[in-house]
């Protein structure tokens, strides 16, 4: 029986939802752990769609596994709701696949970890090397504690692509309004008051969704340094909500709204629209992530850049989605061969040239001109251990506290202060567990 116990489970409960808590008391002790598989089929669940670079690559992977190991891959593509909601009841079954995609986090596979429904897979690290391929901050979102918070020390999945929140710059519209792309935030701030002083809003923001969000934490992260962010992803020391990380953000995000850097509707506004804004050419700076890339590539028809926020080494951004290993896995070994054939150079390449962001890609093996720009920013930040993850994943739930606290500020109902109270308080509530 896999081990339904934890300290702690209502925040991952939570953020599973209603039909998982179902599952667990409905998975009972069904199936026990099994190693006896019948050792030439490997069964692979993801969830990635056939166009994206992972599943390309993945593809490509697959022909590689059964070409070496003579095992068959028994592949389904399942829709991440499927995973999600039915996660716990499968697992606890003979039914688990040997190996799966899973959302890393600690409501995710931080659950599923606590729960002993996937497997501690540390030895496997240390067999193959794994570790060596993937930065600090990647390995975070990987490792887990008894409690499922990510950050512990032990391992629990592998990612083999990362992804990072950056700033997307118009080159074009810089170009036409003789302005050069900042490399500093001093530079930055120039360049939004240059577009007002020309009657344009620069800044592509949304404030009914995430983008808003991750602006003002980048904000916060350019006054903070890698304890701020384990203290407030972590848990390792109190969060100081009026301190001057958060009010520096706050404070500079209702100030960007004061002075048009960011339009006066953009409580109302949400992600999509705000892509569509830099895609259309309207808006001509985007703070948003990497997962734009491939599809302004495709539909962006000016020329354009994305670099890291100016003048700070933190970014949002972390692994992505983690290789997990049910306990109930009928073939652990073949998952783990499957597991290492993802993070070869040329599998990784094929990520990187599709215009996905590999996580031990060689840069001489991505050709594509877009492609190596992309990962050029991300191993910038990685070089410097710089990727901070997002601002609502400390608790269940804080993301919807996030947008509807930061309409209020930009709406000017609320001041910067009221609106970190208010902030502060839903995060201790929601992270009190756990501290």
């Amino acid at each position: 029986m896999a081990r339904i116990t934890r300290k702690n489970a209502r925040r991952g409960l939570a953020a599973v939802g209603a039909v998982t808590v179902g599952a667990i008391a409905l998975a009972g002790c069904a199936g026990g752990s099994s190693d006896s598989g019948d050792g030439d089929t490997l069964k692979l669940w993801h969830y990635e769609g056939e166009d994206s670079a992972m599943a390309k690559a993945w593809n490509e992977a697959i022909d590689i596994f059964e070409e070496e190991t003579g095992a068959t891959v028994e592949f389904e593509q399942k829709s991440f709701e499927q995973i999600q909601k039915t996660a716990s009841q499968v697992l606890d079954s003979d039914a688990a696949p040997d190996l799966m995609e899973f959302n890393k986090g600690n409501a995710t596979a931080g659950f599923l970890a606590s729960t002993g429904l996937i497997s501690d897979i540390s030895d496997a690290v240390d067999e193959y090397g794994w570790a060596d391929k993937l930065a600090p901050s990647l390995q975070t979102t990987a490792k887990y504690s008894e409690d499922g918070v990510m950050g512990g020390d032990t391992w629990y999945g592998i990612p083999n692509y990362g992804e990072f929140v950056g700033v997307y710059y118009n080159n074009d519209a810089f170009a036409e309004a003789g302005l050069e792309i900042p490399t500093t935030y001093d530079e930055f701030v120039d360049v939004l008051d240059a577009f007002v002083a020309k009657g344009v809003t620069p800044l592509a923001e949304a404030g009914a969704e995430y983008p808003l969000g991750q602006l003002w934490y980048q904000l916060a992260l350019t006054q903070g340094d890698r304890q701020f962010v384990n203290d407030y992803q972590l848990y390792e020391n109190p969060v100081d909500w009026q301190g001057p990380e958060l009010t520096y953000a706050t404070e500079t995000l209702a100030e960007y709204v004061d002075k048009g850097y960011v339009a006066s509707d953009v409580s109302s506004v949400k992600a999509e629209d705000a892509g569509v804004s830099f895609i259309n050419g309207t808006a001509p700076i985007f703070v948003s992530g990497s997962w734009w890339f491939g599809r302004f590539v495709e539909e962006a028809g000016f020329d354009w850049t994305l670099q890291a926020f100016p003048d700070t080494q933190l970014s949002l951004g972390s692994s992505g989605n983690l290789w997990v290993v049910p306990e109930n896995a009928a073939n652990k070994e073949l998952a783990y061969e499957f597991i290492d054939i993802t993070m070869r150079p040329e599998i990784q390449a094929i990520i990187g040239n599709n215009g996905g962001v590999p996580v031990a890609a060689d840069p001489a093996d991505i050709t594509d001109p877009k492609s190596q720009e992309l990962i050029a920013a991300f191993n910038g930040v990685l070089d410097v251990d710089g990727l901070s993850f997002y601002p609502d994943w400390p608790a269940a739930g804080f993301y919807d506290v996030i947008v509807q606290q930061l309409q209020g500020l930009v709406t000017g109902t609320q001041d910067a202060a009221t609106t970190n109270e208010n902030l502060g308080a839903e995060y201790e509530a929601g992270t009190a567990d756990f501290r």
